[in-house]
This record gives C-alpha cells, sequence and structure tokens, in this order.
C-alpha cells in the first residue's frame, strides 16, 4: 500500500476532518481514505476476455460460433 503526506493543511479543515472522522466512528486517516475513495471513485472491475469481445462484435451484429465437437475421452495411464 502506498502513503501520501499533506503539507500545509489549514488548521480549520483538519479540525473538521477530526470531528467528521469521530462522526463516523473513524480515525482521521481512516476518514480522509473514505473521503479520498469517494472522490475519486473505484476503478472498474476488468472486462473478462468473453464479454469484451462479445461487446465488441455485438455492434457489427454478433458472431456465429459453430457448434463444439464432444469432448475426447482422457487417456488411460495403466
Amino acid at each position: 500500500m502506498a502513503s501520501i503526506t499533506i503539507r500545509n493543511l489549514d488548521d480549520g479543515l483538519k479540525r473538521r476532518l477530526r470531528v467528521r472522522a469521530a462522526e463516523n466512528g473513524r480515525f482521521m486517516e481512516e476518514e480522509a481514505r473514505e473521503i479520498l475513495r469517494h472522490a475519486v471513485g473505484e476503478a472498474p472491475p476488468p472486462k473478462d476476455l468473453g464479454r469484451a469481445i462479445h461487446a465488441r462484435f455485438a455492434a457489427l451484429g454478433g458472431v456465429e460460433l459453430p457448434e463444439r465437437s464432444p469432448k475426447r475421452p482422457s487417456p488411460k495411464f495403466e
């Protein structure tokens, strides 16, 4: 995990952060993390490859996939 230092923070802002953290039952550091998470937002989860391919070709009418052949039996090592 990364860490940051915020210099020259206004005393009034720090006081409001401390009060807000206390109201939410958190430490100031956790409250600041929560504010940043909310402001910046979480990264959207990556799409899996199948969904990405489907989305790309859906606008073109989709893709017809051939039927898959039955799975070959596994070899037996005796």
